[in-house]
C-alpha cells in the first residue's frame, strides 16, 4: 500500500472516529439533559406536575419547597424572575411556602438547593374507653382510685380544629385550665372550636372525670393540652398550616414539655413518605424526642360496602408516627367481642416516587401501626359546632348545659388520641423512653384480633395496662452508648406476657410490625435493640434480601424472629394465623397482584387512585350516625345523664 493510500485510510479512520466520538458525546450529553430534566421533574409531585402542564400553567399556586441546603441569592432572584413570593419561613424544617405561578415549579426544581416541591394541599378531620383500653387499670388498685398516673406534667399538642376551653373536661382539679397554649395557624383568628372535632379530640386524649360521674374520662385526664388550630371553621385546612404548627413545636416543645403530638387528620398520600413535607417534618419531630401519633384515615370500605386496601392517609403514612386504625368495642368494656371497623382505613401504604426513568414506585409499608377503640366515642362537644348543628342527632343527650354537653363521634380521628393519650401515660411512668421505646412497647403489649390481617390492624388493639407495666420495667439509664444486647429492664424477670381487663384475659402480641412484616420473640423486651434509639426507624431491623426480610445484626439481636409474611391473626401472638400475603408482593415495588386486586380480600382501588378522587371527608359527612348505631350498625358508650355536679374523685 503506498503512502498515499496509507494516508487516505488514516484520514478516513480519523475522521470516522471524530464522527463516532463527537455522535457519543452528544447522546451523552443529550442523555445528560434528559436525566438533568427529569431528575427535574422528579422533584415534583405528581399533581404540581399536572399542573404545571395542565391547561392553565400561569394559574397561581402555593406550594411547599423543601431544600436540600440554605437558599442563597440565586434562588431568591430566580423566585422573583419567575413571579413567585415567599409566603412563610419554616426555618426548623429547611422549607419556605412560595405562592407562584403554576409554571414555574419546574425551574425552581432544577436548581441543586431544592429538594422537593409539592402543593399545599387540603388536610380535613377524619371524623367506657378509659375501662376497655385499660387506662383505669393504671389509676387505681382493687377498683379504688389511687392517684396514678394520669399524664400530669405532659404537654399533649393537638393539631385540629381549635378547643373550645369553656368546657368544663379541660379543667384541673383546682379549676385551673389545662389548655395551657392556643395558637391559630388558618389565618382566621380564632382559637375556639367552631366546627366541633379538635374539643372532642382533645377530651378524649385528655379530659377529665367531672361529667357523668367519671363515665367519659380522658386517657391521660391531668396532661397539658396545647391548642394548635390548623383545621378552619369547616374541618379543613393546608399543609402550609399543618407545616407551621409543626415548627413551632419544635421551637416550643421543651417550654411546655411537649412530649406527644396527636393528628387526627390528613390528606390522601400521594407522594413518597420519602418526600411528602409533613412526613419529613413528622421524621423531625420524632429524632428530636416527640413522640407523633396519626389517624390512619376512614377510607377503609367503597361505596358498595366492600373492604378497601391502600388508603392511609399522609401523614399516617410516615414510619416514624403511630399509625391507629379504629377498633370496634360494640359498646361494652369486656375486649372478647371487639374488632376493627369497617370504615378504618387499610395498608399499604401507596405515597410514590419517580425514578429518572419515569418508572412509578410505591411505598408499600405494612400500616396500621395498632388499632383503638374509636366507634362512636362520647366526649366533649364545643359549643354551637358545626358538625352538631348540621347533625343534631350527634348531641349526647347527656347534658342541657354549654360547657357539659357530650357528642357522638366516630373514626379513625377517635382512635388516634386514645394513643396520643396512652403514650403521655407511658411516658410520665417513664419519661426517659424514646418515641421508637413508645412505639414499640404500644404494639409489643397490643392484643391481637382474631381473623384481622396486620392491614387492618397492625399488631393488635390497644393495651394500656400492659403497656405501663411494661415501660416502668425499662431501664431509666439507657443512652445513645447503650450496645445492643444489654440488658433492657430493671428486673431479668419478665412481666407476664398477659392482660385481664373487664374480667377478659388476652395474651400480648409479643411483637411489632416492621416495614413490611413483623418481629417477635421476648429479646425484644429483654435485651435493648438498636431500633429504639433516637435518629432510626422500628424498620430499620430488617433488610431485604432477594425479596425476603432478614435481620440486621447491627439493630437488632440474634434472638429476634424476623417474620417474611402478612398474617390474618388467629388472635393470639403476632405470628399465629394464616398467611394473608407474601411480603414479597409488597417489596415488589409497583402495583400489587392483579392491577388493583389484592388476594380477592377487597379491592386495591384503581393501583393507588384515591377514593373520591382526592376529595377530602370529615367524620361529620362520611360517618353520619343516628342516636341509637354508630356508623358499624352498633350500639355506643352508654349514655349516662350529668346531674351538673362536678365528680372530683378522679
Amino acid at each position: 500500500m503506498n503512502r498515499f493510500k496509507v494516508s487516505l485510510v488514516t484520514t478516513s479512520v480519523s475522521i470516522m472516529l471524530l464522527l463516532i466520538f463527537t455522535c457519543a458525546g452528544n447522546l451523552v450529553t443529550n442523555h445528560a439533559n434528559a436525566q438533568g430534566n427529569s431528575q427535574a421533574k422528579d422533584k415534583l409531585s405528581s399533581d404540581l406536575r399536572d399542573l404545571a402542564h395542565g391547561a392553565k400553567p400561569d394559574a397561581r399556586v402555593t406550594v411547599i419547597i423543601q431544600f436540600n441546603n440554605t437558599p442563597g441569592n440565586a434562588f431568591d432572584s430566580l423566585l422573583q424572575s419567575q413571579g413567585g413570593r415567599v409566603k412563610a419561613r419554616l426555618t426548623n424544617l429547611n422549607m419556605h411556602v412560595l405562592e407562584l405561578p403554576a409554571r414555574a415549579a419546574e425551574a425552581l426544581a432544577a436548581r441543586p438547593e431544592v429538594g422537593f416541591i409539592s402543593l399545599d394541599r387540603e388536610n380535613v378531620a377524619f371524623g367506657h374507653i378509659s375501662s376497655t383500653t385499660g387506662a383505669d387499670a393504671v389509676r387505681t388498685t382493687n377498683g379504688t382510685t389511687t392517684g396514678g398516673l394520669d399524664g400530669s406534667g405532659i404537654g399533649v399538642a393537638v393539631l385540629d380544629s381549635g378547643i373550645d376551653t369553656t368546657h368544663k373536661a379541660f379543667l384541673d382539679k383546682s379549676n385551673g385550665l389545662r389548655v395551657v397554649k392556643s395558637i391559630d395557624f388558618t389565618g382566621e383568628g380564632r382559637t375556639d372550636d367552631p366546627y366541633g372535632h379538635g374539643t372532642h379530640v382533645a377530651s378524649i386524649a385528655a379530659g377529665n372525670a367531672r361529667i357523668s360521674n367519671a363515665e367519659y374520662t380522658g386517657i391521660a385526664p391531668n396532661a397539658n393540652i396545647i391548642n394548635l388550630r390548623v383545621l378552619g371553621a369547616t374541618g379543613s385546612g393546608n399543609v402550609s398550616a399543618m407545616l407551621s404548627a409543626l415548627d413551632w413545636v419544635m421551637t416550643n416543645r421543651s417550654l411546655y414539655n411537649i412530649r406527644v403530638v396527636n393528628m387526627s387528620l390528613g390528606a390522601p398520600a400521594i407522594d413518597s413518605y420519602k418526600n411528602d413535607p409533613i412526613c419529613k417534618a413528622v421524621r423531625k419531630l420524632v429524632d428530636a424526642g416527640v413522640v407523633v401519633v396519626a389517624a390512619a384515615g376512614n377510607n377503609g370500605k367503597n361505596g358498595a360496602g366492600q373492604k378497601v386496601y391502600g388508603e392511609i392517609h399522609s401523614p399516617g403514612d410516615e414510619p416514624s408516627a403511630i399509625t391507629v386504625g379504629a377498633a370496634n368495642s360494640f359498646g361494652t368494656d369486656v375486649r372478647s367481642d371487639d374488632d376493627i371497623a369497617s370504615y378504618s382505613s387499610r395498608g399499604p401504604t401507596r405515597g410514590s416516587w419517580t425514578d429518572a426513568f419515569g418508572l412509578k414506585h410505591y411505598d408499600n409499608l405494612i400500616k396500621p401501626d395498632l388499632v383503638a377503640p374509636g366507634n362512636k366515642l362520647i366526649y366533649a362537644e364545643a359549643v354551637d359546632n358545626y358538625i352538631v348543628t348540621q347533625n343534631p342527632s350527634l348531641d349526647a343527650g347527656v347534658s342541657p348545659v354549654d360547657g357539659r354537653k357530650m357528642m357522638y363521634m366516630n373514626g379513625s380521628s377517635m382512635a388516634t388520641p386514645v394513643a396520643a393519650g396512652a403514650a403521655a401515660l407511658l411516658i410520665q411512668a417513664n419519661p426517659t423512653l424514646t418515641p421508637n421505646m413508645v412505639k414499640a412497647i404500644l404494639m409489643y403489649t397490643a392484643q391481637p384480633l382474631a381473623n384481622f390481617n396486620m392491614l387492618e390492624q397492625g399488631a393488635g388493639e390497644i393495651n394500656i395496662e400492659g403497656a405501663v407495666r411494661l415501660a416502668k420495667l425499662v431501664r431509666t439509664d439507657l443512652s445513645a452508648t447503650t450496645t445492643v444486647g444489654a440488658p433492657l429492664l430493671t428486673t431479668i424477670t419478665p412481666p407476664v406476657p398477659q392482660s385481664t381487663i373487664a374480667g377478659y384475659t388476652f395474651n400480648w402480641s409479643q411483637g411489632i410490625i416492621l416495614n413490611y412484616g413483623y418481629a417477635s420473640g421476648l429479646d425484644l423486651i429483654t435485651k435493648y435493640q438498636g431500633i429504639y434509639g433516637a435518629g432510626v426507624l422500628i424498620g430499620d431491623g430488617a433488610r431485604v434480601s432477594n425479596g425476603v426480610l432478614i435481620g440486621d445484626s447491627t439493630k437488632l439481636t440474634t434472638g429476634v424472629l424476623i417474620g417474611n409474611n402478612v398474617i390474618t391473626s388467629a388472635g393470639v401472638l403476632i405470628g399465629d394465623g394464616t398467611i394473608f400475603m407474601s411480603s414479597g408482593v409488597l417489596i415488589g415495588d409497583g402495583v400489587l397482584i392483579g392491577d388493583g386486586v389484592l388476594i380477592g380480600d377487597g379491592v386495591l382501588i384503581g393501583d393507588g387512585v384515591l377514593i373520591g378522587d382526592s376529595t377530602f371527608h370529615s367524620d361529620a359527612t362520611t360517618q353520619a350516625m343516628s342516636a341509637t348505631t354508630n356508623g358499624d350498625g352498633t350500639s355506643s358508650m352508654p349514655v349516662v345523664t350529668d346531674t351538673g355536679v362536678d365528680y372530683l374523685g378522679y
